[in-house]
Order: C-alpha cells, then sequence, then structure tokens
C-alpha cells in the first residue's frame, strides 16, 4: 500500500503541472503560422523534429491533415493590444473547433475560450504590459487535433 502525505500530494501536483508547462512550451515551439492584418515576422522552431509526429499540427508541419490546413490553422489579427484569433471551419455538431488559446514564449497562457458547435471560432484577448513579442495561438478540432500558429510582434 502507498500512503502519501498532503505535503507529498502538494509537490507531485507542482511537478505534474511544470510537466504539462514544459510540454506545451515544447509543442508549441514547432508551430509556424499565418498572420492577418499588420506584417509580422513568422518563425519556425528549430526544434519541430524533436516531438512525435502528429501531435500538435502546423503550417509546416500538417502530418496527416495535410488537406486541412486551411480550416485549421488558426489565423491572428493584432491591432495595438488586441488579438484576434479565427478559424476559418464549419461548425456542425459533430465536427466544430473546440477551443482557442493564446499563450506567450514563456508558457503564460494569456487566455481561452472554448467554442459551442453553434458558435463561430472568433476569440480576442488582450495582451498584458510587458508582454514580450512571440505568442503561440492554438486551435483545437474535435476531429483534426491541435493546430499552431507561432506570432512573432
Amino acid at each position: 500500500m502507498l500512503v502519501v502525505s498532503k505535503h507529498d500530494t502538494h509537490r507531485k501536483v507542482r511537478y505534474i503541472m511544470a510537466d504539462r508547462r514544459d510540454f506545451i512550451k515544447i509543442g508549441l515551439g514547432v508551430a509556424s503560422g499565418v498572420a492577418l492584418g499588420q506584417a509580422y515576422t513568422i518563425a519556425t522552431s528549430e526544434s519541430s523534429s524533436s516531438l512525435p509526429s502528429n501531435i500538435v499540427y502546423t503550417a509546416d508541419e500538417p502530418g496527416q491533415w495535410a488537406q486541412k490546413v486551411g480550416g485549421h490553422l488558426p489565423q491572428v489579427n493584432i491591432q495595438g493590444k488586441t488579438v484576434t484569433i479565427t478559424t476559418d471551419h464549419a461548425m456542425t455538431k459533430n465536427h466544430y473547433i473546440v477551443r482557442h488559446t493564446l499563450v506567450s514564449e514563456d508558457g503564460t497562457v494569456i487566455g481561452g475560450k472554448v467554442f459551442q458547435p453553434e458558435d463561430e471560432a472568433v476569440s480576442k484577448f488582450e495582451l498584458p504590459d510587458g508582454h514580450g513579442s512571440k505568442f503561440y495561438a492554438t486551435s483545437f478540432c474535435n476531429k483534426h487535433d491541435l493546430w499552431v500558429a507561432e506570432v512573432m510582434v
């Protein structure tokens, strides 16, 4: 029988959360994307080959969903401090965009929005002061997985 103290449980939760943040940062690091509106530099991480294939999809690495890039890759528009993420995807009961998330380079989640099938896949987030210059916009489809666009402001 394994006995875990309350103190050990908190340590394990912090460890799991740190692993999760590392996974998200590494996973998002493979991203490349398309920005709309103002001109921004789009970058691709050189570490993309270190991740297992078919987990995170990007414009450069769409994996098994090569024909799905246009309707799944999040499009990013930045006007001042407002970031708008749009996924040009039909929204039906059986196939829809579930969530958008905006994450800074250090892994801080700027914001997230969950969608229902009847919603339009558009979300807006405000950049905090001192936000840095690199962000990752995610779009998660219930059938075609996690898509990431990396945007340099």
